[in-house]
């Protein structure tokens, strides 16, 4: 938001407070705070339009399946079966229920990891330096930044100390930008204007007040949010195979229920009336109306396991997504890396020596030739420790058993190089310094050492062997060094010192021109993640492969892809790829697995590419640049930590780690959501099956109907409702992992899923069937006979869901009593049976009547045939099919 449309960047620091009606020393006070805010919002990004409750119930209703048994309850309502009607409103009604409570808790738990994302800012107010959240930011407030923080808002900078901000969220520039308080062109472009800081960007270095210009939508952070609507997302697999199987379900329903109807008219001379009301039990008993928010529980789950897991998902169906993902594209640093800047090698006129540990813990030690390095065999080695040391703005403390960097990391990872030696290395005191500057790519310290007055330098080696030059200097030597440490991924710095008059008490470029006794170099890296490599072997196990796209020099990129086992020949840079055309991108994307030196819109490129390869992607980002392929990508995934507001909105999940494990994680849980959604149709479908085979052949066959369409839709609801659910808790079985990724337009059902729900189906619904026809001899009124059958059919459910906890494994193994709500929800089932079959009030409205205790034979016997025989078919599927067959 801004107070007045001005380019603040070609105004003087006091101009721009004048404008703005603020004070640099006290700040704004909290009445003006106040007013601010209601005049002009809160500094958040503008979110979705909010969708009215009401519309997210009746969203519950929008599905093919429900509108078929709405149909079904206006027929029985008109034919004035009223009680018919009234059931079958009521169970839709109570599934719209369930599924609405579940989106709901999904959206909560999305808020709720938003508000744990949040940050804070600190400013001026009233006179005093205090943190408030950044959402509470107004025009004019006076923010005090520091090095790590993020810029939490458009801003003119008017005091800066070595003040460097990384802009690369915002421009793609990788490297940081050093910041000063002089007014800049009216004309300037946003990456020349020195004196501005934008939100999202983040501060490298140094130190800063600023005066905030702009919040939430009126920052150029906002205005590319804004735009960012125009990228076409691509509808997840899961809603794409749900939507076509929900299709064919239906009309497969209404054909069949018109066959069997005219059927039961023509040949059998059935009453019009009577057979009407049997073919909509027909079609009832065929839907599996719980099935819509089945899956809305299932996924649910999933988001919440793949919280704990520190994956945060923002929509249910991109759970299940992840499970199909075929290809993983990620960024390096932070993701595959620790992110933690690490000296591994240094390299003296005398001595290579290795430097064991990672990242900035001072766990290690410096060995040569695999035994402890004394430092008294090499004085170099002493004094270019301490020039590193020395030499240096970082400061590297533990806090709550965690070390963290407060400065350059490259920097910070020289002092815990120095605390790896076996004697302490002194940090100077600093006379005088030149600090480090990317135009010069060095930096110089004036410091007494040794009785002497010197002067410290460290920064890139070329520019040091330039100022040893006319010294004792073997440039071919260094020049080799450097080439074997860069070769390794490492990035190389150098370190001397020049000796210089005891007088002397500032030092300026001219002092460093020559004269340098150069010392040696440093191997520093950003090693990979351990569990990034274990969770890299065990994609590649699984299938998946690991696309590396990474803003980093391609010899950097290829060495860590290399200690991560991927594949690394062939890396592109994104120059070749900016000369490709669409098509060759397209293979590429395929062939290749390491891409350095990427652009923004090299990803969106490569996303593409992999899509119409009919590869199922997930794309890893975090800048502002990145929210088109973030968005474009069947899983866009941000980054929690390092990543903008708008990365995280563009993107279906947010790692709040930044872990590439975490990616990894996320995946196993998405396959686990996947094959339980297929377990629990391989469960739910052949209780449909069963009863409409149950209904049709009664038809056929010119019996009476076994089952009332309210006693078929109980069971559907019951079954739905309980045992269903149970198969949302089972864990992954052991051979998920093992298996390829599934291609994205496979079907739903296998070939073999629609065997077994075919096989099941006729089991339960012919069995069913023949127990009735066998008891309508005995002398049983036709409400106890239709109970009868109906906890028949129940109670073959009840086994039939340990048959189907494992595809093709058997129900007995040692994973067997893992999933403690099966148990739960069988003994809920068992009540619900037992509360239609001896509550009163149940026998008026399902038809029902009470049982004696020898009449529970029956049901109870069927339901243990019903699991021997399906545990003996997947015992012979196993041997004949075997697992890969069966997806």
């Amino acid at each position: 938001m801004q107070m007045e449309n001005k380019n603040w960047h070609a105004l003087e620091p006091d101009a721009v407070k004048s404008s703005l009606e603020t004070d640099t020393s006290s700040g704004l006070s909290k009445g003006e705070v106040s007013s601010r805010q209601e005049q002009y919002g809160k500094n958040v990004l503008p979110e979705k339009e909010k969708t009215p409750e009401i519309v997210k119930f009746l969203r519950q209703f929008n599905d093919i399946l429900v509108f078929v048994l709405l149909g079904a309850a206006v027929v029985t309502g008109f034919l004035g079966e009223y009680i018919d009607t009234i059931v079958i409103v009521l169970v839709v009604t109570i599934i719209a229920v369930v599924g609405y409570l579940q989106e709901n808790k999904a959206e909560q738990a999305l808020e709720g990891i938003k508000k744990l994302l949040e940050t804070k800012a600190s400013v001026i107010r009233d006179g005093k330096q205090i943190q408030v959240d950044s959402s509470d930011l107004v025009v004019g407030d006076i923010l005090v930044l520091a090095a790590g923080d993020k810029v939490p808002a458009d801003a003119r900078v008017i005091q800066a100390e070595k003040f460097k901000v990384e802009e690369s969220a915002l421009t793609g520039e990788a490297t940081t930008v050093e910041k000063k308080i002089q007014v800049v062109p009216e004309d300037a472009v946003l990456g020349d204007r020195k004196n501005m800081i934008y939100s999202g960007t983040s501060v490298a270095t140094g130190s800063a007040k600023a005066i905030v210009t702009s919040i939430g939508e009126g920052t150029e952070l906002g205005q590319i949010n804004a735009s960012i609507a125009e990228v076409e997302t691509v509808k997840t697999p899961l809603i794409r195979q749900t939507t076509k199987f929900g299709q064919t379900v239906s009309i497969a329903i209404l054909v069949i229920s018109v066959v069997i109807y005219a059927f039961g008219y023509f040949v059998r001379d059935f009453d019009p009336i009577e057979l009407m009301l049997t073919t909509i039990g027909l079609a009832v008993a065929a839907i599996p109306e719980g099935l819509p928010a089945v899956i809305s529980i299932i996924l649910a789950l999933g988001v919440r396991n793949m919280a704990e897991k520190k994956a945060i998902v923002r929509s249910l169906p991109s759970v299940e997504t992840l499970g199909a993902v075929s290809v993983i594209c990620t960024d390096k640093t932070g993701t595959l890396t620790k992110n933690e800047m690490t000296v591994k090698q240094v390299v003296t006129a005398r001595h290579d020596i290795e430097v064991s540990g990672s990242g900035y813990a001072p766990d290690g030690d410096l060995e040569l030739n695999g035994q402890p390095f004394d430092l008294d065999d090499d004085e170099s080695m002493i004094d270019l420790l301490t020039v590193g040391k020395t030499c240096n703005d970082a400061q590297l403390y533990e806090e709550g058993g965690e070390w963290v960097v407060n400065g350059d990391p490259t920097e910070a990872c020289l002092l815990t190089l120095a605390e790896k030696a076996e004697r302490p290395i002194e940090r100077l005191n600093v006379i005088s310094k030149i600090p480090f500057d990317s135009e010069y790519k060095y930096m110089a310290t004036l410091v007494d050492y040794k009785g002497e007055r010197m002067i410290f330098i460290k920064g890139a080696p070329d520019r040091l062997f330039d100022m040893a030059e006319d010294t004792k200097f073997d440039r071919g030597y260094w020049d080799e060094k450097r080439k074997e440490i860069a070769d390794r991924g490492q990035r190389v710095l150098g370190g001397g010192f020049k000796r210089v008059d005891a007088s002397k008490e500032t030092v300026d470029h001219e002092d460093v021109e020559n004269g340098i006794t150069f010392l040696g170099l440093y191997g520093i890296v950003d090693p990979p993640r351990q569990e990034a490599i274990e969770a890299v072997a065990a994609c590649r196990d699984a299938g998946i492969r690991i696309k590396m796209i990474t803003g980093d020099h391609k010899d950097t990129a290829v060495a860590i892809a290399r200690e991560l086992g991927m594949e690394v020949e062939g890396a592109l840079e994104g120059k070749e790829l900016t000369n490709m055309s669409d098509e060759e991108i397209k293979e590429a994307s395929v062939h290749n697995d390491v891409f350095a030196r990427t652009s923004p819109n090299d990803k969106l490129r490569l996303v593409k590419g992999l899509q119409q390869n009919g590869l199922i992607t997930s794309m890893t980002g975090d800048g502002v640049n990145d929210a088109p392929a973030l968005k474009r990508a069947d899983i866009g995934v941000a980054m929690g930590i390092k990543g903008t507001e708008v990365a995280k909105e563009a993107s279906q999940m947010v790692l709040v780690d930044d872990n590439f494990k975490t990616i990894y994680n996320a995946v196993r849980e998405g396959r686990r959501v996947y094959d339980n959604l297929k377990k629990t149709i391989l469960f739910l479908l052949p209780t449909n099956g069963g009863q409409a085979l149950l209904v049709a052949m009664s038809i056929l066959l010119g019996a009476a109907a076994p089952l009332s369409p309210v006693q078929i839709l109980w069971v559907n609801m019951v079954v739905a409702i309980t045992l269903s659910l149970a198969i949302a808790f089972e864990p992954l079985e052991e051979s998920t992992m093992k298996r390829p990724p599934r291609p994205a337009n496979v079907p739903l059902l296998s070939r073999y899923y629609v065997f077994r729900i075919t096989f099941v189906s006729i089991l339960i619904g012919g069995g069913s069937l023949l127990i009735n026809y066998m008891l309508s001899d005995f002398d049983y009124s036709t409400d106890k006979l239709q109970t009868i059958t109906l906890n028949t059919i129940v109670m073959a459910q009840l086994f039939h869901l340990f048959n189907c906890r494992t595809e093709l494994a058997p129900a007995f193994n040692r994973h067997f009593f893992d999933n403690k709500i099966a148990f739960v929800v069988s003994a809920l089932l068992i009540g619900l049976q037992l509360f239609i079959t001896y509550v009163p009030f149940m026998h008026t409205l399902f038809g029902t009547a009470a049982l004696e205790l020898q009449d529970w034979i029956y049901p109870v016997v069927f339901g243990l045939v019903v699991f021997v025989i399906v545990e003996i078919e997947k015992a012979i599927s196993r041997r004949v099919i075997g697992n890969k067959d069966i997806h």
